[in-house]
């Protein structure tokens, strides 16, 4: 694999296109059961992504640690290689996506599925992991699917195959770290087979223990 491939794979985690930054679920509580926890606008997440892809007919994939930050109208990633070197920081805003390599100048795009094709020649399903990294997503029918234990699969919208793995527990008051029941995603699988629009790709997603979690 070329010397510089990481960097220009880790752009794949930037994780939201521009244009869909608002996510279609509000904040609040989640729905009776052992659903998962609520949804919240502003976030922050950290932990690793492995990618598996096809690139000239053969087999690639790289593995980048992540810090994720989230407001509704922002994402912030910083992304880092496996000794702990920051490789790149990406801003996504409504406006615009800016993806910032280690001793290279800002590159900037009106999204960052734009800027991900230009940099590495496929794209990553960057629309949609702001919800699914939490555990939400638009299924296949067009219908909002709510992530649980007994629930953990899904088929999105535009063809990626959703499975939550395995799960871990926060408090149900989210700005406390009180034990509770509410499952958050541990781990998240997501594939998609290729087609005329796009290549196959792989991901596991791996989400550090949320302060709850470590604190049990």
């Amino acid at each position: 694999m070329p010397k510089n491939f990481i960097p220009l794979t880790v752009l794949c985690l930037s994780l939201s296109a521009c244009s869909t930054l608002t996510s279609p679920f509000s904040s609040g509580a989640a729905p009776s059961g052992n659903t998962v926890a609520p949804y919240r606008e502003q976030v922050e997440l950290t932990g690793r992504l492995n990618v598996v892809y096809q690139k000239d007919d053969k087999p690639e994939s790289a593995t980048v640690n992540f810090n994720w930050q989230q407001t509704a109208q922002r994402t912030d990633v910083t992304l880092y290689s496996p000794v702990g070197s920051t490789l790149a920081t990406i801003a996504v805003t409504p406006q615009q996506a800016v993806l910032t390599q280690s001793g290279k100048a800002p590159r900037s795009a009106p999204d960052v599925d734009t800027l991900s094709a230009q940099m590495l020649g496929w794209s990553l399903p960057v629309s949609g992991l702001r919800d699914w990294l939490q555990g939400y997503a638009v299924g296949a029918d067009g219908k909002r699917f709510v992530a649980s234990p007994a629930n953990d699969s899904v088929t999105t919208k535009d063809g990626w195959r959703l499975r939550y793995v395995s799960w871990q527990e926060v408090g149900q008051n989210a700005a406390d770290n009180t034990p509770g029941a509410l499952p958050q995603p541990r781990r998240i699988d997501a594939e998609r087979n290729a087609s005329a629009q796009a290549d196959a790709v792989s991901l596991r997603i791996v989400l550090d223990p949320a302060p709850s979690a470590q604190a049990q």
